[in-house]
């Protein structure tokens, strides 16, 4: 089977050094900048925040109880002064001078004093109290006072329990009087709860106050990162332009920590264009210098009609064909590395269609469109003309009447060319056959078998495929899916 395509073969660029396709590595799906600055903050604003209401939980909980502590401790005092001996040398007090506020006289109002006296080891033998501790027990114990009995002018503090079961705060201090042997006692207590209240309050605004100052600051970083991201968002853009053939580099008007970025690729666009010259210009003279020894070779061997004449005819052309063959795939591979190449396909299988028809029209086949489609393709014009002419010129020699063209939309970012016969058609182990280099299914036909390979590789370089399969008309189907600019 006749796979060669000459005719659409103009003049060519300096071909390129031999490509190989390598495929697009999948981009492995990471963290977002974004995303990644975001938890950052999250999670040192939730220990900035965590930390901070702690600590200032803990030092308004410390204020309340130095307030509740210092109340405590005037108490004492006006205690010590309202301490008196009778004259017959027992503890007694002054009553003007005990402390005055009304809760003293309130039972089991929570505000609780004692003034105790006690015996050389240590034990409570008598003491005066106010209305507000009723017969309730003292609250520092007989255990307790150990400490300021042995310390006396010093003050000291812990919790307990009061009468009505309620948590206190207490201080006591014991005195020494000239006309008592043994210390006298004096204790301050005071309910708690109402501190405690108020530092849960406290506690609990503050906690609201810091989960929206969280809220303010994490909706103030997401608005930050994305304004602050947003020129690397216009760099991607950009490079889809020069992908897409709308640009050639990528503009200046980024920030200064964008610009050096920016410049770098640029570099990186020039030199590739650079490279790419460059080993056109060296394929060319290649190319020139091989065939002309060629092409002397075989002028010389044309005339001359021995057994090794005809080996050096065979040779050249079989060298000749090679070479077009791997500088149109260099060619190829140069053109589909670079950047930015569009192609609109609807005028192109237009114009192949009506110069198929009129190269054809002799053995009475007729070629035609069956859709309007006009898909962009990411490539230069010269290779899709390469690859859509030699699968309509294969299947013109060998329909019988009709060939037919479709094009249709394809999977994401893809579109496909259906080529279709009405001729004899081609077993599976053929049409694998077919797409292997040099292959001729059949030697009747001109050609060298190198057009459906040649199709097939330059649809792998623009990273899509050649499909061979039965067609509607009972011929072969070629169907070439290429990517969509």
């Amino acid at each position: 089977m006749d796979t060669g395509w000459s005719f659409l073969l103009k003049t060519r660029r300096p071909w390129a050094d031999k490509a190989v396709a390598v495929s697009e590595p999948t981009p492995r799906s990471g963290m977002s900048l974004a995303r990644r600055l975001l938890i950052g903050a999250a999670l040192w604003s939730l220990v900035v925040l965590i930390g901070g209401a702690f600590l200032l939980s803990a030092v308004y909980r410390a204020q309340t109880l130095q307030l509740l502590d210092e109340e405590l401790d005037g108490t004492l005092r006006t205690l010590t002064r309202a301490v008196d001996v009778s004259e017959d040398g027992e503890l007694d007090y002054r009553a003007n001078a005990l402390p005055s506020d009304p809760l003293y006289q309130t039972p089991l109002s929570g505000k609780y004093w004692a003034i105790v006296q006690t015996n050389e080891d240590g034990e409570y033998i008598a003491d005066f109290r106010p209305q507000s501790l009723w017969d309730g027990a003292v609250p520092w114990t007989p255990i307790d006072a150990a400490r300021p009995l042995a310390d006396p002018g010093t003050i000291y503090r812990m919790g307990g329990e009061g009468p009505n079961a309620e948590p206190l705060r207490m201080a006591a201090q014991s005195i020494i009087l000239d006309q008592i042997d043994d210390p006298v006692l004096l204790v301050a207590a005071s309910d708690r709860r109402a501190a405690d209240q108020s530092a849960g309050r406290f506690t609990l605004l503050l906690v609201g106050a810091m989960g929206a100052l969280a809220a303010g600051v994490l909706a103030a970083m997401w608005f930050g990162v994305r304004v602050a991201l947003r020129p690397l968002a216009r760099v991607e853009a950009d490079i889809a332009e020069i992908r897409e053939g709308r640009a050639t580099q990528l503009s200046a008007d980024y920030p200064s920590e964008v610009q050096p970025l920016s410049l770098e690729l640029n570099k990186l666009l020039d030199h590739n264009r650079s490279v790419v010259q460059r080993a056109q210009t060296h394929v060319g003279n290649l190319a020139h210098a091989l065939k002309t020894p060629l092409a002397v070779l075989r002028n010389e061997a044309s005339d001359n009609e021995t057994p090794l004449a005809g080996v050096v005819r065979r040779q050249t052309e079989s060298m000749r064909e090679n070479v077009e063959h791997y500088l149109k795939r260099a060619q190829a591979a140069a053109r589909a590395e670079a950047l930015g190449a569009r192609t609109e396909t609807g005028p192109v299988v237009d114009g192949l269609v009506r110069l198929l028809n009129r190269l054809f029209a002799e053995k009475g086949v007729e070629v035609s469109r069956s859709d309007t489609l006009s898909p962009v393709f990411r490539g230069e014009k010269q290779d899709f003309e390469e690859m859509l002419g030699n699968l309509m010129d294969n299947a013109c020699k060998w329909a019988s009447s009709h060939v037919v063209v479709t094009m249709a939309n394809g999977e994401a970012g893809m579109f496909r060319i259906d080529v279709e016969d009405d001729g004899p058609g081609l077993t599976p182990a053929e049409r694998e056959a077919a797409l292997k280099r040099g292959v001729r299914l059949d030697e009747t036909e001109p050609g060298s078998g190198l057009g459906l390979d040649i199709a097939n590789e330059l649809a792998e370089l623009h990273s899509g495929r050649l499909e061979l399969s039965d067609g509607d008309l009972g011929g072969l189907r070629a169907r070439l899916l290429l990517p969509r600019a």
